[in-house]
């Protein structure tokens, strides 16, 4: 099995970073969603789980467009 690279660019680390908060956040998301649903939380806990994921999603969005205006940049 090939070894990582030692030095990766920022700009993939930052990407690979804004990925797994993707990721996990959906998975998180979902398992609140199922927990709530059957504790029978309020709407307004479940509410927050949303929040929160949204919230999460919104840097992630914000971090790849922060990685995607730095290539471009390298580009020209």
């Amino acid at each position: 099995m090939p070894e990582a690279p030692r030095n990766v660019p920022p700009q993939a680390r930052k990407a690979r970073i804004a990925a797994s908060v993707m990721a996990a956040t959906m998975v998180l998301w979902m398992g609140a969603q199922l927990l709530g649903g059957q504790l029978g939380l309020p709407v307004r806990f479940v509410f927050l789980f949303d929040l929160a994921a949204i919230a999460a999603l919104v840097w992630a969005l914000i971090v790849t467009y922060q990685v995607w205006q730095a290539r471009r940049a390298e580009r020209d």
